[in-house]
């Protein structure tokens, strides 16, 4: 077949226009096809990246409810418990309102411990634990605004003001930390909430939710009931759940990404092959005395099937390469201003291959009713409508 492409390239030269319409269809679609992917991983990702020994406790009104700090201890003693520790959301805001930086003042060593996926130096943990106004922050930031290990940052709260009123934060960076590829947040920033509880003007005693780490993940609903069980009826009633349910409770408040995404790029995909199959059409009826040219000639049916087909899959692979790439340019372009809220940015590994399989399967099925007519055209009838 690799000798018939000059004869199958001619043909789509043959109408430029309509070719380049064709193309344009083709490639919006895996171009949106592309982009969705990357925001359905986006969204996706807490719930996947979750730890499965991990509890989180909230208020069981909101999220934005605060708990008291006298919990840690009551909830340390559920049987099962492994550790427990707190986190508060600090609202950063670094030099622009823009900036938006997720800042937590966590617990010293309990919180690294409870995630390990937080690769951090052992000389940077100990600069981390002996500064009261240390900071340990991901290494995608570090390199996005050029900070460095011993920089001092300062750090706008929104919500949160220091006894004397000042909103700004000044924090030490003691430690640059990485992820693994397969998992954790790279775009955080971890205070001491010592130094955090020590200087904010209200709300002493208060943390904004706890992470419970178990000893065995199968024991997590009973040890999630104990939990809520000792502060029902309280002035500060908790939900406890799996880290992963609560993060895909979060992402369900949005919507069910996933099945938007899927009838978004199914409606733009049936659309693209309804307009390649009717390209095709018109092209095999416009070629139908040649048709019967080559098949006097001695091009079989067979043949002549297979390079209408060849012609219905390279028009939907030139546009499908294309929109691919013009997505992964175009979530790269994105990349800064939405990794802000979304971390896990990117077009998912396995997005090429599945695009190279609906390629294939796209332009079959566009290709399937004109190969098949010219499969069964009779070679007089052919040269008669020529």
């Amino acid at each position: 077949m690799i000798g018939y492409v000059p004869l199958v390239l001619a043909n789509l030269r043959r109408r430029p226009l309509r070719t380049a319409f064709t193309l344009g269809s083709i490639i919006v679609a895996f171009l949106m096809f592309g982009v969705l992917g990357a925001m359905t991983r986006a969204f996706s990702a807490g719930a996947e990246l979750a730890g499965a020994d991990r509890l989180l406790v909230i208020h069981r009104v909101s999220l934005v409810q605060p708990l008291p700090e006298s919990y840690r201890a009551r909830i340390r003693q559920v049987d099962g418990v492994r550790r427990v520790s707190a986190a508060t959301w600090f609202g950063g805001v670094y030099q622009d309102d823009s900036n938006q930086l997720p800042t937590f003042p966590v617990d010293d060593e309990v919180y690294l411990d409870i995630y390990p996926e937080y690769v951090i130096p052992a000389e940077g943990r100990q600069r981390w634990l002996a500064d009261r106004r240390g900071a340990i922050v991901g290494r995608p930031l570090a390199e996005e605004y050029g900070w460095k290990v011993g920089d001092t940052i300062p750090l706008r709260s929104s919500i949160w003001r220091q006894q004397d009123g000042s909103d700004t934060w000044e924090l030490n960076i003691s430690a640059i930390y990485d992820v693994p590829e397969a998992g954790g947040d790279p775009r955080n920033i971890l205070m001491h909430y010592s130094y955090f509880e020590e200087s904010r003007g209200r709300g002493k005693g208060l943390v904004s939710w706890y992470t419970v780490q178990v000893a065995d993940p199968a024991a997590a609903p009973r040890i999630a009931r104990e939990i809520d069980a000792q502060f029902a009826n309280s002035p500060f009633e908790t939900e406890t759940s799996t880290e992963k349910a609560f993060a895909q409770g979060f992402v369900n408040q949005v919507g069910n990404i996933g099945a938007i995404m899927t009838y978004v790029v199914t409606a733009v995909f049936f659309t693209m092959l309804l307009v390649t199959a009717n390209t095709m059409a018109q092209s095999v009826r416009e070629r139908t005395a040649e048709l019967g040219v080559m098949k006097t000639l001695g091009f079989t049916g067979g043949l002549v099937t297979a390079l209408v087909f060849a012609e219905s899959i390279l028009i939907t692979a030139i546009g499908g390469v294309l929109g691919m790439l013009g997505a992964q340019v175009a979530v790269e372009a994105a990349g800064d201003l939405v990794r802000q809220y979304l971390p896990v940015w990117e077009i998912p590994p396995g997005a090429w291959l599945e695009a190279g399989v609906m390629i294939l399967a796209l332009g079959l099925a566009a290709g399937l009713v004109p190969a098949w007519n010219a499969l069964r055209l009779p070679i007089v009838q052919a040269l008669r409508t020529g």
